[in-house]
């Protein structure tokens, strides 16, 4: 999953949260990778899942406060469009689907006892070996290729080879991908140097993950690249593109139609089994808000 960071990140970091905690709640191993924020610190700041009980009742508050929001807002409509059934806008438990989690709360340290995780910092990287490059690919992308690759062979995970133990699943989750921060210069630079690092990386990466029992998502900040064409090639080469619009700092923020939320999903391709082409996502109208212990997108 390619993702699409919003202007400041607030809320993609949060999206990458929700994925590495999923994987946790599941059993899942992890992979996190970042060159800003060192990965320790990311895993303790997972949110904590709500219980089967729980996060119904965290659904029926939720409603109740929208059921009250639409009280206020009952005599603005007109009298004949009162009496008409309204679209049901929060999931019902029997449409539930995976983990609901609390933001207003860090996963416990239980949870992590029972899964394997790995960190890849590119600083602590850095300091091992100064020098590298392959293949005329960024020094840090290379890194970064090789201890995917090592994880995946070393802890089982290749689909090549027979599995000895308990099938599993490795979660790749990278941090801000392409930023100036990875060595990269696609961000800060109409015409980069390293304009084919990134696609190389992930043209590598897709290829293991094609052939390997793993799933990753990686954010970038898309709306610092001002080459359309290096954004081309990075769409072609990932299995789904989401984009998250902050509302922070723009005209929107201000505009009644968006008032309950805080940003829109754009959904730019998903994934279509057995052919060659990805497809493209009929709906444009979803919208992302922060309650007080959910995110949700609508």
């Amino acid at each position: 999953v390619f993702t699409e960071e919003d202007k400041y990140g607030l809320y993609c970091n949060l999206l990458l949260k929700y994925f590495l905690a999923e994987g946790v709640v599941c059993g899942h191993d992890l992979f996190v990778a970042s060159a800003k924020e060192h990965p320790d610190n990311i895993l303790k700041e997972l949110p904590a899942p709500l219980l089967d009980g729980t996060y119904r009742n965290e659904l029926g508050e939720e409603a109740t406060a929208v059921k009250s929001e639409d009280f206020q807002d009952s005599m603005k409509i007109a009298w004949r469009y009162q009496n008409l059934p309204k679209m049901e806008a929060s999931p019902t438990t029997s449409t539930k689907f995976g983990h609901y989690y609390d933001v207003s709360k860090t996963m416990s340290p239980e949870l992590f006892q029972s899964i394997k995780w790995h960190s890849f910092y590119l600083p602590e990287e850095l300091s091992l070996q100064p020098k590298m490059k392959t293949c005329n690919m960024n020094s840090a992308y290379a890194r970064l290729l090789q201890s995917i690759q090592r994880i995946i062979y070393q802890e089982g995970f290749d689909g090549c080879d027979p599995q000895k133990k308990q099938k599993n699943i490795l979660r790749i989750g990278i941090q801000s991908l392409g930023s100036v921060l990875w060595g990269d210069d696609i961000c800060s630079s109409d015409t980069p140097e390293d304009i084919h690092s990134l696609t190389k990386f992930l043209y590598v990466l897709r290829g293991l993950l094609r052939k390997s029992l793993s799933a990753c998502i990686i954010t970038v900040p898309a709306h610092l690249i001002q080459n359309k064409a290096i954004m081309e090639r990075v769409t072609n080469l990932s299995d789904m593109v989401v984009g998250l619009e902050s509302f922070i700092g723009s005209e929107r923020e201000t505009n009644p139609l968006y008032k309950d939320y805080h940003g829109l999903v754009h959904v730019h391709q998903i994934p279509r089994l057995n052919s060659l082409i990805c497809d493209v996502s009929d709906t444009k109208d979803l919208a992302f808000r922060l309650k007080r212990k959910l995110f949700t997108v609508e």
